[in-house]
């Protein structure tokens, strides 16, 4: 069942965050590159992400999957009045509960949100190397517009 996120949840979402994102994260990828940065873990950066996601007003914009009173999942979106175009900056499910559409209904939750909030677009992010986004964001319409490639380097 998709509900609304809670301040409750965040360890749960980083929780989450942490065992769904090796292999498909930049900050997995720089990590593997070149050790640890400033003392500190891919994690530490990734799940700085998901404190920006749920802060203040961007909270209304978070929903949880929750199974039996336990939160397997989530997605985060970002509203822009101004350009139109909302974003979906973090989707995650448990590897225990791949496979069952629970990814595919919180995208689509999302984008109703978004839809809702009044953007004509919606935009999300993969790496080349995440296979499940390669395949399911294109089954629910998004069309690949551009590739990026990230550097970098030791200072």
């Amino acid at each position: 069942m998709i509900r609304p996120y809670r301040p409750a949840d965040l360890p749960v979402l980083k929780h989450i965050t942490a065992v769904c994102f090796p292999g498909v994260s930049i900050d997995h990828n720089i990590e593997q590159r070149f050790g640890l940065i400033g003392g500190r873990d891919w994690q530490f950066r990734k799940l700085r992400h998901i404190d920006d996601d749920v802060a203040g007003e961007r909270a209304s914009g978070v929903f949880v999957w929750e199974e039996d009173g336990e939160v397997v999942g989530y997605i985060t979106t970002r509203i822009d009045h101004e350009s139109k175009i909302g974003g979906i900056p973090n989707l995650a499910v448990l590897p225990h509960c791949q496979g069952q559409g629970m990814g595919r209904q919180l995208i689509e939750h999302g984008l109703a949100h978004l839809r809702a909030a009044g953007m004509e677009c919606a935009k999300i992010e993969t790496l080349a190397q995440n296979p499940i986004g390669a395949h399911l964001y294109p089954s629910l319409g998004f069309e690949e517009v551009a590739r990026q490639i990230h550097y970098c380097t030791r200072l």
